[in-house]
């Protein structure tokens, strides 16, 4: 038996799920994404990588702005699905679109569930300095991410792991772990447990202003942010050049030993003093850059010892 499934869903993460129900023989009827956006120096819509995924495969693709409408409402239920599949689609679903299909809507969360509901779980649990993360599949209900929890895998996250590793660790593991709830779901094995309120963290969208490193804080905490915002948006400090101010972003770094002013450079290596310690930048990217090893960057744009980096 194969199921009758709506995909919901958007960027980059969502399409190994979408692409591993369809190898599984399920019968994709429609897939929902955000609209095209303007993007780029010439502000031409960009259509998401869902979108792109499914217009190949042959899936009808819908992107409403909302789905709040009576007619979006009657056009899902039109559908007639037996479920839907739900992978960072970006709208909220209505108490009626989640009560359109036969055997319910299910969310892949790539958290801890209760920890980090929200928006942005893969960047705050590293930028947090969790050791450890899960991908999960949850029954949705009204509320954000509070449904109960179907089938979860736990993933360590390692000492320097960046957010765009675990993203594609995640992404990949999760898309095996829905097929898993799916077939479970049709032959009506698939038990789905309340969540503990217990916990409960929220993990709010990354705020521009956040990925300014303050060498105030401790290394561990500077690493943290790096790597938690590495390759985006990518964590940056500012530092004087010619012609003037200069933006540099830090993909990689490493805590090291270092005793200084915070954000001073100590050595020739790029080691800059933290609030508590110092850490290595190890990788960085200028402005319409590609990035650059240290060594590399240092060619280019050197910053001697004693060199003061802006916070």
């Amino acid at each position: 038996m194969t199921l009758r499934i709506v995909f919901m869903g958007t960027p980059d993460f969502s399409v190994p799920t979408l692409a591993e129900i369809l190898g599984a023989g399920h019968e994709v009827v429609a897939a929902y994404t955000q609209p095209s956006r303007p993007a780029g120096r010439g502000m031409a819509g960009r259509v998401s990588p869902v979108a792109h995924f499914a217009a190949s495969a042959g899936i009808p693709v819908k992107s409403p702005t909302s789905l709040k409408s009576e007619a979006e409402q009657r056009a899902f239920a039109s559908l007639d699905a037996d479920a839907a599949v739900v992978v960072a689609y970006g709208l909220l679903l209505p108490r009626s679109i989640l009560a359109a299909t036969r055997l319910g809507c299910f969310n892949l969360h790539a958290s801890a569930l209760p920890r980090w509901r929200g928006a942005a779980p893969i960047q705050r649990a590293i930028m947090a300095g969790d050791s450890e993360t899960a991908v999960m599949v949850m029954r949705m209900v009204e509320g954000l991410d509070t449904g109960p929890v179907c089938l979860a895998e736990r993933i360590p996250i390692g000492a320097d792991a960046t957010a765009g590793e675990l993203h594609d660790e995640l992404a990949r593991r999760g898309a095996s772990l829905m097929v898993r709830a799916l077939g479970a779901l049709e032959r009506g094995l698939l038990d789905c447990r309340p969540q503990p309120e217990e916990g409960a963290t929220y993990a709010v969208k990354i705020d521009k202003a956040e990925a300014h490193i303050n060498f105030t804080q401790t290394a561990q905490e500077v690493h943290n942010l790096i790597r938690g915002l590495s390759p985006v948006p990518g964590a940056w400090f500012e530092t004087d050049a010619a012609g003037g101010t200069e933006r540099v972003k830090v993909l990689r770094a490493s805590p090291a030993d270092g005793l200084g002013t915070p954000g001073e450079v100590l050595d020739d290596a790029l080691t800059v003093a933290c609030g508590k310690g110092a850490v290595r930048l190890l990788q960085l990217q200028r402005a319409g850059k590609k990035p650059m090893r240290a060594e590399e960057f240092l060619r280019g744009f050197p910053l001697s010892r004693g060199t003061r980096l802006q916070r």
